[in-house]
């Protein structure tokens, strides 16, 4: 797993900055209900599976990516994704999400641009079931990807340039998952 509870590490990739919280700048704070808002589903449905999920704010403070994903007619993979235009960040060096797990793994994504498909950023990660956890991910492990491939030769991710994030959940995880989230910070 990568980076989970590891604030002041010194283990960055080589030419990377080690973490440093107090560079953080919060683009999601889902302790404020209309936070979720901004996030819509894209499901395996686009592709004529049956996978469903959602983005509802949680009466104690945070938000909860929910569904089921289903593995018939092709599908397997749910996701919500926002576009709210202020998420680019020159020089960040990690994005920060705040997660109650569910012991599943899950995806965050970052797109460079304002399409509806094409090429994404992509990382995992698994928070711990059962607790809340800060998980660190470094820009320079996000690997690009096309639906759901990864994409050879493809420039790496520039947070200067991003535009969109999503939240997946896919590989093969049949069944009910719920993610709580209570923020996403670029750092």
């Amino acid at each position: 797993m990568i980076g989970q509870d590891v604030a002041g590490r010194d283990d960055c990739p080589p030419g990377q900055a080690p973490y440093n919280a107090f560079m953080a700048r919060k683009l999601f704070d889902f302790g404020k209900a209309d936070t979720v808002n901004d996030w819509s589903p894209i499901d395996d449905g686009v592709m004529g599976g049956m996978s469903r999920s959602r983005l509802r704010p949680d009466p104690a403070g945070h938000a909860v990516f929910e569904g089921i994903v289903s593995l018939e007619r092709n599908g397997g993979f749910a996701s919500v994704r926002a576009q709210p235009g202020n998420i680019s960040e020159p020089g960040a060096t990690h994005y920060a999400l705040v997660v109650f797990g569910d012991g599943k793994r899950y995806k965050l994504s970052l797109r460079c641009d304002d399409d509806f498909d094409g090429l994404s950023h992509q990382i995992s990660f698994e928070p711990p079931a059962g607790q809340w956890a800060t998980v660190h991910l470094p820009v320079a492990a996000f690997r690009a990807t096309f639906r759901g491939r990864n994409v050879l030769g493809a420039p790496p991710l520039d947070p200067s340039r991003a535009r969109q994030i999503g939240l997946m959940i896919a590989d093969r995880q049949a069944g009910t998952f719920s993610l709580g989230i209570r923020a996403i910070r670029v750092e």
